[in-house]
């Protein structure tokens, strides 16, 4: 399963028809983080984003925005464990999921509801730059901890999926890739786990 993250500030081609491409591929769903956007520009953005996925049929992940979510009637939404501790009240409606950089955190994330668990970052990336990355030991353990499905994050490229694989992720989530790569349509098959 695959999640293609969003970033504007790394896409090399048009924005839009980045993200067109991308449901195209039909991956398992497009986040749209934008974490830099106001409400009203986040909630432009996302309308438009959810007439693309709706269109390919894929699902569209609202990052950390609630008001946006409830607002266009969607049902996924993705939090920081911060944000899932805070509004935990206020989302019994959403299907969530959780960014975790440990495995307290994963089994905290578990127990508060969260569908599916984003851990991470396993590799180093750019995005994190002088964060040493957590590693594939983190990724297993974490796999290991919790029952509810989890994907991985952070420096993947094509020839690290078999090592992901093994540790027992369920899927794969891409940013950089996603923004960047030459042939978005293809990146289902090839981040395929």
């Amino acid at each position: 399963m695959l999640i293609c993250v969003t970033n504007r500030q790394v896409c090399q081609d048009d924005y839009l028809n980045r993200i067109s491409q991308l449901a195209k591929g039909k991956p398992h769903a497009i986040m749209l983080r934008e974490k830099d956007l106001s409400l009203t520009e986040y909630e432009c953005l996302a309308g438009r984003v959810k007439e693309i996925c709706d269109l390919y049929d894929v699902p569209l992940i609202i990052n950390q925005n609630i008001p946006t979510a409830a607002k266009l009637k969607l049902k996924n939404i993705h939090l920081s464990m911060s944000d899932l501790r805070q509004y935990k009240s206020e989302i019994s409606d959403f299907v969530f999921g959780a960014s975790v950089h440990s495995v307290a955190e994963a089994k905290e994330a578990q127990a508060l509801g969260a569908s599916y668990l984003i851990a991470g970052h396993i590799f180093s990336t750019d995005c994190k730059k002088g964060v040493p990355p957590r590693g594939l030991s983190f990724l297993e353990e974490v796999c290991t901890s919790v029952t509810i499905p989890v994907f991985a994050i952070g420096g993947i490229s094509k020839d690290k999926v078999q090592d992901i694989t093994k540790t027992g992720a369920k899927g794969i989530s891409i940013m950089s890739e996603s923004m960047t790569c030459t042939n978005p349509v293809n990146l289902t098959n090839e981040f395929r786990i």
